[in-house]
């Protein structure tokens, strides 16, 4: 019997950023695991440490088909039974095509559907799974929709690295803080947290990853406080590890927030772009993470720059000054995340492939 091929359509690069592939890279994972033959479609261009991941993980990455048409070819020249759609660029019409050809689709999306016709969706966002969780879109009712946090798909690194519980309240005079922004700080976010949170005034260990050397450039500039300290890392595979060890983790508000729940991290989030919104409301509404605001509004110049700046740092202070609070927060993101989704998501495509193939596919 044949084991099942599984082709994941994703893209990462400098402007598109690498949440696509870090959530692709974590269910192919999965299909791998259960001895599914795993392929990714699409461009990862100078992201180094994406590229290697998938060197290790013998995933072979071949062009990205944009249409329709070209999805089904390769779908029938790689003999795929299932397809995972991981883009906001492809043509909407493509799972439809797909699905027509015979092939398993899943369409992951962020709330918006885009009109596409797949055999099912995933939308790992906090309160995905309620009523008012797909305000657009025309999420469909019928059991092909995986939504919220219990199917957020997670790398082995971040499972592995999950502790027994969540950390307790530890005082320390002089905080441990990391501050990442994605794989390429596409938008920037980097400078302008730095900056604030070195302008908190208070004493702490500051590490930041820094994406683009354009970055680091500017970041090394930067003096330091009494106190404070900056340290400036390239990306790296040892990110859950360096997660596991701050007392505090500054990010962008997008897919790696449910890495952040799952290790139990106190995190403050800035929503850094507009698809991130609805999500990184409700994580803050719910207590899962701190809001520090919106990255267009604490870059801006003038008075309303500097009012969103301080209201940043407003949160940051109190977070650095108090224990309880960063451990509330742990304690609440690592009981909504159990780092188990990718096994359910991987477990609802192979079913469907067995279903319409009517073979029984590994599990």
């Amino acid at each position: 019997m044949n084991p099942p091929r599984i082709g994941l359509r994703c893209d990462a690069g400098p402007h598109t950023g690498v949440g696509h592939l870090v959530r692709c890279l974590a269910l192919g994972g999965e299909f791998l695991a259960r001895g599914a033959r795993v392929e990714l479609f699409g461009t990862v261009d100078r992201v180094g440490w994406a590229a290697a991941q998938l060197a290790a993980c013998g995933i072979p990455v071949h062009p990205g088909p944009d249409t329709p048409a070209g999805l089904v070819e390769a779908a029938r020249t790689h003999a795929l039974d299932a397809f995972v759609l991981d883009s906001y660029e492809l043509d909407p019409a493509g799972a439809g095509a797909l699905r027509a050809a015979g092939v398993v689709t899943l369409a992951v999306v962020d709330g918006d559907t885009r009109g596409q016709d797949a055999d099912l969706y995933l939308d790992q966002n906090f309160g995905a799974d309620t009523p008012d969780g797909h305000p657009t879109g025309g999420a469909p009712g019928d059991g092909r929709l995986l939504a919220g946090v219990r199917y957020a798909l997670l790398r082995d690194t971040v499972t592995a690295a999950r502790p027994a519980a969540p950390p307790p309240a530890t005082p320390t005079p002089r905080p441990r803080v990391l501050a990442f922004f994605g794989g390429t700080d596409a938008v920037g976010a980097a400078p302008v947290l730095t900056r604030v949170l070195l302008g908190t005034g208070h004493p702490m260990a500051l590490t930041v990853v820094v994406a683009r050397p354009g970055i680091e450039a500017e970041l090394s500039q930067l003096g330091t406080g009494r106190g404070q300290s900056l340290h400036l890392v390239a990306p790296t595979d040892a990110l859950p590890t360096l997660i596991g060890a701050a007392d505090l983790v500054v990010s962008a508000a997008g897919t790696s927030t449910w890495e952040l729940c799952c290790l139990g991290a106190p995190a403050a989030l800035v929503c850094v772009v507009d698809n991130q919104r609805d999500a990184y409301r409700r994580v803050v509404a719910h207590g899962l993470a701190a809001g520090l605001g919106e990255l267009p509004e604490m870059a801006a110049p003038g008075l309303a720059g500097r009012a969103a700046r301080a209201d940043a740092a407003r949160t940051l202070r109190a977070l650095l000054a108090s224990p309880r609070r960063r451990a509330a927060l742990a304690a609440r993101a690592w009981a909504t995340v159990d780092g188990r989704g990718r096994q359910r998501v991987a477990g609802a495509v192979l079913t469907r492939i067995a279903d319409r193939t009517g073979v029984l596919k590994p599990c």
